[in-house]
């Protein structure tokens, strides 16, 4: 029996915000624990919650972002479960009235487009964490992360593969980062994902029963766990077995998923609405600017790319898959108005130098215009291919020019037929063999007598004047 996925997604972001969301404590990563918090944040009697207005903004700006419409009134609610790193005995969140609703996400699987929905965005506050003793059979808590601002976005069950889950997670962590709202540090867990997985016969309109698998802090994992869930689930069910609903934890260290606790509905958490918050309402006014202070989103500066640059599909998508690297690419252009060639550079010398680097492109060694001056010294002649890049390596060791390199190094290019004729003539009397060869009809020889020229030369020699020379010479 073949069976078909029926994966959603549960997103949470964290906010870039200063504060957390319901008081002024920081929300800096990695202070030492319990100093972040407050009698608000750690729900002391009598202490109350304050809106944060920037939360809201963000918020808007997400919801803008993926087509979900912003409602004219939302309303915080008590989500009530007891567990030691929830100071209150209830999370702060939205539930029957949330923020956004009826959005979506397109995304590009192996060069089919698929359309994602979204069924809310919602707000709400991040609890502790639970410290375990390796040695001691002990748990501390860090109540540092409560109350910080999170931003809840749930998916439709409209993805049919790992793949797919992946590209969804990709790409809204992309809007995320363009909207420089969230860092989408999943080390960090300021981006996490929750994903509900059920599987059904192809040809079935019902679906089966879900499982939500957890503990998920990378895309390689998200897939992995897909991957093993769905197989667990088929093979539970074709052994005449059947699925349980529960929430399962992933194990990356042994790839698999283990059953964590009996999984809860939404009654279970006996949600009401925050006597201490009042609704919160949004105008019109207030979507509209949010509208006017977003960027330009990843999919529209794609098209841009593809429509004004020229650029393939492909290399689109690569330049745009950050803010940084698209505008470090179009940095270069405002330099050297050549994009296809830019983005070749960038796509291959420049990511694999940060790659192997470890290097994130705002912190890359070569500057845009320290790119753009080595393409202008490579396009005049100046310099050849294959100088261009020992002097691209040379940038990225020491900072300076490539104008000033090549000058120490003496590596300008050598386009005078005075000089490369002499060398052509004594290689081609070195080596009759080979010009019988190619006299012969074996034309790619031309690559032997090329390599020759440029290696006496030290790869100094003009190609296209070596080929030109060499052409004459061996007819």
């Amino acid at each position: 029996m073949e069976f078909i996925p029926v994966i959603g997604l549960e997103v949470h972001a964290q906010l870039k915000t200063r504060t957390k969301i319901f008081c002024s404590c920081s929300t800096a990563f990695g202070a030492p624990p319990n100093t972040h918090t407050c009698p608000v944040c750690l729900g002391m009697p009598g202490s109350l919650p304050v809106l944060n207005k920037k939360v809201v903004d963000y918020t808007i700006k997400m919801a803008l972002a993926t087509g979900c419409t912003v409602q004219s009134e939302s309303r915080f609610a008590r989500k009530n479960y007891f567990y030691p790193d929830l100071p209150k005995g209830y999370q702060i969140s939205q539930y029957e009235l949330p923020i956004a609703t009826g959005g979506h996400l397109d995304i590009d699987v192996d060069g089919q487009a698929l359309r994602i929905g979204i069924t809310r965005i919602h707000m709400e506050e991040d609890a502790g964490k639970l410290i375990h003793d390796p040695d001691r059979p002990i748990s501390r808590v860090d109540l540092n992360r409560t109350g910080t601002p999170l931003m809840e976005i749930v998916s439709e069950p409209d993805i049919r593969s790992p793949e797919a889950a992946g590209e969804y997670l990709r790409q809204l962590r992309t809007i995320l980062r363009y909207l420089d709202i969230s860092d989408g540090n999943m080390e960090e867990g300021s981006f996490r994902c929750d994903a509900n997985v059920s599987i059904m016969p192809k040809g079935a309109t019902e679906f089966g029963t879900r499982t939500e698998v957890k503990n998920l802090n990378s895309f390689k994992h998200v897939e992995k766990a897909l991957y093993y869930e769905i197989a667990r689930q088929k093979e539970l069910l074709l052994d005449g077995g059947e699925v349980v609903q529960e929430t399962r934890l992933w194990q990356p260290d042994k790839g698999q998923t283990v059953s964590m606790r009996g999984k809860e509905d939404a009654h279970d958490y006996r949600y009401f609405p925050d006597p201490d918050l009042l609704p919160l309402v949004v105008d019109n006014n207030w979507v509209e600017r949010m509208r006017g202070e977003m960027p330009e989103l990843p999919a529209q500066r794609k098209a841009r790319y593809e429509a004004d640059f020229g650029l393939p599909a492909a290399d689109a998508r690569v330049l745009t898959g950050s803010r940084e690297l698209a505008d470090y690419f179009e940095a270069c252009l405002t330099a050297y108005n050549q994009p296809k060639t830019v983005a070749n550079w960038i796509m291959g010398d420049l990511l694999g130098l940060l790659n192997a680097r470890g290097l994130e492109i705002e912190n890359s060694p070569i500057t845009p215009d320290g790119l753009a001056g080595l393409l202008e010294l490579l396009d005049s002649d100046v310099i050849s291919g294959k100088i261009a890049k020992t002097v691209f390596e040379a940038m990225a060791d020491t900072g300076k020019p490539a104008k000033a390199i090549v000058e120490e190094k003496g590596l300008v290019q050598v386009s005078d037929t005075s000089t490369i004729d002499p060398i052509i003539d004594s290689i081609v009397a070195a080596n009759p063999d080979e010009v019988e060869r190619y006299r012969g009809g074996q034309k790619k020889l031309i690559g032997f007598f090329v390599g020759q020229v440029m290696k006496a030369t030290k790869g100094k020699a003009n190609p296209k004047v070596v080929n030109e020379i060499l052409m004459k010479k061996l007819k």
